[in-house]
């Protein structure tokens, strides 16, 4: 009886075209567990013939389908890595001669000599971000690939220069509208705030080349495309950057919760919204060059918007009052 009940156990995994050897691997697999099946007491043996029929029932048993998701996901996520990560010296060097838009490059803790040395100058010539990570941390952006003590992460769109904003409100014949990011770390955020600042008709975003979120991939596909419409430019200093955009008649505003009300300002006319870090805000130097601090009434219990948010608001407000839409 039991060679007999091992027997169908093996008859119901060839039944539907071998489909019980597809799904665990081979006709090997499937006779050893029939014999395992034939050493068992009978009473098991309906209860484990059932489970076995049911696991197996073609190309949509839950042991292929759970298969088919985990290494779908572990795919896209591999293909991303690869997309956004140059990884070893020579890599990464072409890909600077290249002219490829990087966002930053990161190196091994203490690995600043010997052959990463003409990486790290190519890259501060380029005014590329350069970081320092832990060994470990490079392993696991790489996914185990000989990264060699260097890694560039690419930029999902190469960076403009102050000249393209300024280019690109001349070709709207529009007063200049920019948006100062100051340290925005979050790449949803960044992603986001661009986003709003393409419909609302903004000339150009300035981030600072440290301590912020970049142009990465994660950034491009939260801004739904934007990235390849909106100008970004990555300065050194944001400061002295405000100070340049006055000498170009720009009016510098910053979003605080100790301000004017927003739509009680006239921004029809030359501007620069700075928007602050997530948990900090406006970073003292930079509130100092504000001519201007605008705020949004907050009646619930939380004290502050979401950063891309609040700047979306006071976007639409210049937005409305540079079409002349009046509320009724």
């Amino acid at each position: 009886e039991k060679t007999e009940a091992a027997a169908v156990l093996g008859s119901t995994a060839d039944a539907g075209g071998g489909s019980g050897r597809r799904n665990c691997g081979s006709g090997y697999f499937t006779l050893k567990f029939a014999e395992l099946l034939g050493n068992l007491p009978l009473k098991l043996h309906f209860s484990i013939l059932v489970c076995y029929t049911y696991l197996n029932m073609g190309k949509y048993s839950i042991f292929t389908f759970g298969m088919r998701e985990w290494r779908y996901k572990m795919e896209r996520k591999d293909s991303h890595k690869r997309e956004e990560t140059i990884v070893g010296r020579n890599a990464v060097w072409e890909a600077l001669r290249s002219g490829r838009a990087i966002d930053s490059i990161i190196v091994a803790r203490g690995n600043r000599t010997g052959a990463v040395a003409p990486i790290l100058a190519k890259a501060r010539e380029k005014g590329i971000a350069i970081k320092e990570a832990d060994a470990r941390k490079l392993d696991f952006m790489c996914g185990g690939a000989v990264h060699q003590g260097v890694v560039a992460v690419a930029a999902a769109h190469a960076y403009a220069n102050m000249e393209d904003i300024f280019d690109l409100a001349h070709k709207r014949e529009e007063p200049p509208f920019v948006i100062v990011a100051d340290e925005l770390e979050d790449p949803q955020n960044l992603g986001a705030l661009l986003r709003t600042a393409e419909c609302a008709g903004v000339h150009g975003v300035i981030i600072p080349r440290r301590r912020a979120a970049g142009l990465t991939y994660a950034v491009g596909k939260a801004s739904a495309g934007a990235v390849e419409y909106v100008p970004v430019v990555r300065v050194a200093n944001i400061a002295a950057t405000l100070e340049d955009l006055k000498k170009r008649g720009l009016w510098i505003y910053g979003a605080d919760m100790d301000g004017e009300a927003w739509c009680q300002c006239d921004l029809k006319g030359p501007v620069a919204l700075v928007v602050g870090n997530e948990g900090s805000g406006i970073s003292r130097l930079v509130k100092e060059k504000c001519d201007v601090m605008l705020s949004l009434p907050m009646q619930g219990k939380i004290s502050s918007l979401n950063a891309s948010v609040a700047a979306g608001v006071i976007m639409y407000e210049i937005a409305r009052q540079r079409l002349g839409i009046r509320a009724k």
